[in-house]
């Protein structure tokens, strides 16, 4: 019944009359007068932020903010895989023999969330990783390997929560929101990263300048809080054992290491 009720509401309002409704406020600037009680109540770091908060003129601006130089230390190691992003990781896995991940218990298909077969089978056995960022978070993407991409594309169009309840509720978010899929080779294999957009706002606007990615190099921004998944080839990624679900994280920070 409450998975139900849960789905239900989220059909109820997840519409994109109201997507746009919510996106152009945000990004206009009778939004301003809000700034600052959203830095309150999600008590913002505004000692990180490049600019001070009363040059924002409007929430979008907010959201997708940057920050200070040297405000995030990128881990350095040439194999070292780094946090893509400031959030939580809410969990990390496997890829199983059906290609499928289990999130919170939930099956999601590989093949429904990257929207391409052909590259399925070199994931299987391999590591996953899902970070998630809420509307409190810096909301840009940036490189968690050095590597060439390879391709990128969009899929989806509506957009459902991909908080904790969105996860084990929802109707495969991961799977069937809006999304861009990059596919990164690095030194030891290949790599897919799937940005996901969040609830009303399913913006993802792509940053990079080139098709060679640095770690540590922006990438791309959300609108609004979202998801991203860490695709990993098998047999090349060792996850950091320190890290437990859920775990805040920071960008640049270690999330494993690449292996032979």
């Amino acid at each position: 019944m409450k998975k139900w009720i849960y789905r239900f509401l989220i059909e109820l309002t997840n519409h994109q009359f109201l997507s746009k409704l919510l996106k152009s406020f945000t990004q206009s600037k009778i939004s301003k007068p809000f700034i600052k009680s959203y830095a309150k109540l999600y008590e913002l770091n505004q000692d990180e932020m490049m600019n001070e908060l009363h040059t924002y003129s409007t929430l979008h601006d907010l959201f997708t903010r940057k920050l200070k130089l040297h405000a995030r230390e990128i881990t350095q190691d040439q194999n070292a895989v780094t946090s893509p992003v400031d959030g939580v990781i809410e969990d990390y896995g496997t890829i199983t023999p059906s290609k499928e991940i289990i999130v919170k218990g939930k099956s999601y298909s590989i093949q429904e969330m990257i929207g391409d077969k052909t590259k399925i089978d070199k994931y299987i056995g391999g590591d996953f990783i899902i970070l998630y960022l809420s509307p409190k978070h810096y909301h840009r993407i940036h490189s968690p390997v050095t590597g060439k991409l390879i391709k990128q594309y969009a899929l989806g169009t509506k957009s459902y929560p991909v908080n904790r309840h969105g996860l084990k509720y929802g109707r495969s978010p991961l799977a069937k929101n809006y999304r861009v899929v990059s596919e990164v080779d690095h030194n030891k294999g290949s790599l897919l990263i799937v940005k996901v957009g969040a609830m009303f706002i399913n913006s993802v606007e792509c940053t990079a300048l080139s098709d060679t990615w640095v770690k540590g190099e922006e990438i791309a921004y959300f609108s609004f809080g979202s998801t991203v998944v860490l695709l990993f080839e098998k047999n090349t990624f060792s996850l950091n054992k320190d890290i437990q679900t859920p775990k805040d994280v920071k960008m640049g920070e270690l999330l494993g290491y690449l292996i032979d």
